[in-house]
């Protein structure tokens, strides 16, 4: 194919023709512009700091978890020392979040995508104090995306007396 260039009233015009010089009616090309077109948009429109609802193809990306509650807040260290459970209450939790206390990750049960449950044991907490709980979710496979994905929340207290 090869463009022929017809000047018009109203300019020029440009047909693509096949090598026979008959016009041509492959789409090919201006499809393959508009796809890449669109690439572009998608790319720009998904800079640092956008939101993932403005590209189409952050729909699978892992939402940052939020935590709401610990339940209980607080705690007494005998009940440490039998195996306390531990809810932590929140959204956005997915099957890989997990609970981190003061920098360790717990074995974490996935109630639902609102509640997550651990216990505590002497193994994590060896003597009465005030313990940052926060919950992580590993970041999915869409951060080539320009998708942000997983994060960890901000802290809440846990305080065993």
């Amino acid at each position: 194919m090869s463009p022929r260039r017809r000047r018009g009233g109203a300019g020029t015009q440009e047909q693509l023709t096949n090598p026979d010089g008959s016009p041509s009616k492959d789409v090919t090309m201006p499809f393959r512009m508009s796809v890449l077109l669109l690439a572009v948009v998608l790319v720009l429109s998904c800079l640092p700091g956008c939101s993932n609802a403005l590209n189409p193809l952050c729909g699978s990306a892992r939402p940052a978890p939020l935590i709401g509650s610990l339940s209980p807040s607080s705690m007494d260290f005998a009940q440490v020392q039998q195996g306390a459970v531990l809810t932590v209450n929140g959204s956005h939790f997915v099957s890989s979040s997990v609970v981190v206390i003061n920098g360790t990750t717990l074995a974490t049960t996935v109630v639902s995508g609102n509640q997550l449950r651990v216990t505590i044991t002497t193994s994590l907490i060896s003597a009465p104090g005030t313990f940052n709980v926060t919950v992580n979710t590993p970041s999915g496979n869409t951060g080539d995306l320009g998708c942000s994905s997983g994060g960890t929340s901000a802290a809440l207290v846990l305080t065993v007396t």
